[in-house]
C-alpha cells in the first residue's frame, strides 16, 4: 500500500450549504456534517474536502472572504469546527479546507485600507491601475463570471482587478507581504489540525507585470462564456505562479502528513508542470479531464494513457469526475452510464475526489428562475451557466425537506427525492449508492487499486480494458460505454472470478472471452 493517505485515500467534497442544516434556516453547517460522518465512514471515504466556510458577505457563496481566520456564523463557529476535526479524526477521516488565495471579499479590512488612498500601507496588496484615456479599462481582461475585470474607484481614480465578481478584488500576489500574511492564514488551520488544502483557482495567483492585453480567441463564438473571448496569455499560468505553490508547498511540510490540492484548469502540459520541480508543488494538481472529455472508450483510454506518460517521474495521479462548478457527472452521462463512471474512478490510478450526491445518482436539478441563485448565472444569462443545479441538498430520505433541514431549503430540491435518497438507497442491493460502497470497500481491500501499476489492455469498439498488479495480486476493469452489448477478447486466457458488477448480476469468466451487456462494468479478480 502506499506510504501516505493522500495516495490510497479517497477524498469526497463537501458543499456545506447543502449538506445538512441543523438549525432550521435552510442552509447546512458544521454540525450538519458533524452529524452525517457515520454516514461518511460507512460508504468508506478517508477524507472531507468542505468548500469554504469562512466569514463572508456570500457574494459568490464563501468564495468571497473576509477573513481567513473565523468561521462564518451561518456555519457555526470555531468550537464547532474543533468538534468536527476531533469526530472526523475519531473516525479516521481527515479534513481539507478550501483556501481561496486569489482574492478575497471587497469587505475585507485588507481591501477596505487599499481602497482608502493611494498612498495607503495596503494599497499595493491589491492591484490597482490608472484607465486609459476616457475612462476604459486598464486593459482588456474579462472576468471569469463575464464583462470587465476591472472596476473603477471614484474615491482614488483608479481601477482595482477582479478576475471574479466585483466583490471579489485580487490580492497583488507579487507583494511579499501578501504571501507571508496568506501563509500565516495557513498555519491558523494547520494547528488546528487541519489535513490539507484545497486552493481555489490556483493558476490565476500571479498576472503578467505589464498588464498587458490578452489577444482575441479566433475560436470565440457568442453562445460561449465572455471569459472565452481573450486567451488567458497574461492573466493566468504566469512563470512565477510555480514559486508561490511551492512557498505553499513548503508551508504544509513543516507539518507531518499534510496535502496541498490545486485547482488548475489548464492543458495536460501545463497541469502537470504544478507538480513543482523535485515534486515540491502541488502533490495533487487537479486533474479534470473526465469532466470535458467525450464519453467514448477510445476518448477516456487516450486521455488516460496521456496523462499517465505526461505525470512527472514520482508523480501521483488524480481523478475527478465533478465538483460544485459543473454539471453532476450523472447529468453529462446518464443514469445508466454513471456507474461506468464509478467504476471508473475508483479503479484508476491514483486519488479520486468524489462529490457529494454523486452515489445518489442525482442528476440537473431544474432550478425555476425565481430561485437561481449563483452570480454567474445572474451576470450572464441564457447561456445555461448556472452552477446551482449541481449545488442543491443532499438527500437523506423521504421526509420533510429530504432530511437536509426543518426550513425551505436555500435551493429546490430534486423532485425525485423521496425515491433518491441514501435511506432508500442503501438498503438497495442493486442501487448506486451500494455500487460505490462496494467499490469504495475494494479499493481498501486491494493493494492493486489503491496503489498498484497500471497497463491499459486496450479498446474494443466502446469496451475500455485495464488491469491493476500489485505483487501477486492483478484485477482486470472492463467497462462497456456503450448501450449494446460487446463481445471482447482478451490476449491471454485466465480464469477470473467477477468481484463486482455495475448491474449487480452475478458473473464468472472463463478462457479469456467474454460479452458485456449493455452500459455494464466488471473488475475481475484475475486467478
Amino acid at each position: 500500500m502506499a506510504s501516505v493517505w493522500w495516495q490510497h485515500g479517497v477524498v469526497y467534497q463537501i458543499y456545506p450549504r447543502s449538506f445538512q442544516d441543523t438549525d432550521g434556516d435552510g442552509v447546512g453547517d458544521l454540525t450538519g456534517i458533524h452529524q452525517r460522518l457515520d454516514y461518511l465512514s460507512w460508504l468508506g471515504i478517508d477524507a472531507i474536502w468542505i468548500s469554504p466556510i469562512f466569514p463572508s458577505p456570500m457574494a459568490d457563496f464563501g468564495y468571497d472572504v473576509s477573513d481567513y481566520c473565523g468561521i462564518d456564523p451561518l456555519f457555526g463557529s470555531l468550537a464547532d469546527f474543533d468538534a468536527l476535526v476531533a469526530a472526523a479524526h475519531a473516525r479516521n477521516i481527515k479534513v481539507i479546507l478550501d483556501f481561496v488565495p486569489n482574492h478575497t471579499s471587497d469587505h475585507h479590512p485588507w481591501f477596505i485600507k487599499s481602497r482608502a488612498s493611494r498612498d495607503n500601507p495596503k494599497r499595493d496588496w491589491y492591484i490597482w491601475r490608472d484607465g486609459k484615456a476616457g475612462g476604459a479599462p486598464p486593459n482588456n481582461w474579462v472576468s471569469q463570471f463575464g464583462g470587465p475585470a476591472w472596476t473603477p474607484d471614484a474615491a482614488t481614480g483608479q481601477f482595482y482587478l477582479h478576475s471574479f465578481l466585483a466583490q471579489q478584488p485580487d490580492l497583488n500576489w507579487r507583494n511579499p507581504d501578501v504571501r507571508t500574511a496568506m501563509y500565516d492564514a495557513l498555519r491558523f488551520w494547520l494547528d488546528r489540525g487541519v489535513d490539507g488544502f484545497r486552493v481555489d483557482v490556483l493558476w490565476l495567483l500571479i498576472k503578467d507585470a505589464a498588464l498587458r492585453d490578452n489577444p482575441p480567441n479566433p475560436a470565440y463564438v457568442p453562445a460561449q462564456a465572455g471569459i472565452n473571448r481573450f486567451l488567458s496569455l497574461y492573466n493566468a499560468d504566469q512563470p512565477e505562479t510555480l514559486d508561490v505553490v511551492a512557498e505553499m508547498r513548503a508551508v504544509l511540510d513543516r507539518y507531518s502528513d499534510r496535502v496541498l490540492i490545486g485547482e488548475i484548469y489548464l492543458p495536460l502540459e501545463r497541469l502537470v508542470a504544478y507538480y513543482g520541480k523535485d515534486l515540491r508543488g502541488a502533490q495533487l494538481p487537479f486533474n479534470f479531464q473526465l469532466i470535458n472529455a467525450a464519453w467514448t472508450a477510445p476518448v477516456v483510454a487516450k486521455l488516460v494513457a496521456e496523462y499517465e506518460a505526461a505525470l512527472p517521474p514520482g508523480g501521483w495521479p488524480n481523478w475527478v469526475l465533478g465538483n460544485h462548478d459543473q454539471p453532476r457527472i450523472a447529468a453529462r452521462v446518464g443514469a445508466a452510464q454513471a456507474r461506468i463512471a464509478a467504476m471508473l474512478l475508483l479503479t484508476l490510478r491514483g486519488t479520486p475526489t468524489m462529490y457529494y450526491a454523486d452515489e445518489l445518482g442525482l442528476g440537473r436539478v431544474v432550478i425555476p428562475p425565481a430561485a437561481v441563485q449563483d452570480p454567474w448565472e445572474k451576470n450572464e444569462p441564457g447561456l445555461a451557466l448556472g452552477r446551482d443545479p449541481s449545488r442543491t441538498p443532499m438527500q437523506w430520505d423521504a421526509g420533510v425537506n429530504a432530511g437536509f433541514s426543518s426550513g425551505p431549503p436555500w435551493l429546490p430540491l430534486d423532485t425525485n427525492y423521496r425515491s433518491d435518497n441514501v435511506e432508500a438507497l442503501r438498503g438497495d442491493p442493486a442501487s448506486l449508492l451500494t455500487l460505490y460502497r462496494h467499490l469504495l470497500e475494494l479499493r481498501r481491500q486491494h493493494t492493486a487499486l489503491n496503489s498498484g501499476s497500471f497497463r491499459l489492455v486496450g479498446v474494443e469498439g466502446n469496451v475500455l480494458m485495464y488491469d491493476r498488479v500489485a505483487a501477486d495480486e492483478r484485477i482486470v476493469v472492463v467497462l462497456n460505454f456503450g448501450d449494446s452489448a460487446q463481445g471482447v477478447s482478451i490476449a491471454e486466457k485466465f480464469s477470473g472470478a467477477a468481484v463486482l458488477a455495475s448491474t449487480h448480476t452475478p458473473r464468472h469468466i472463463e478462457l479469456g472471452a467474454l460479452t458485456l451487456q449493455p452500459n455494464e462494468g466488471l473488475v475481475l479478480l484475475v486467478s
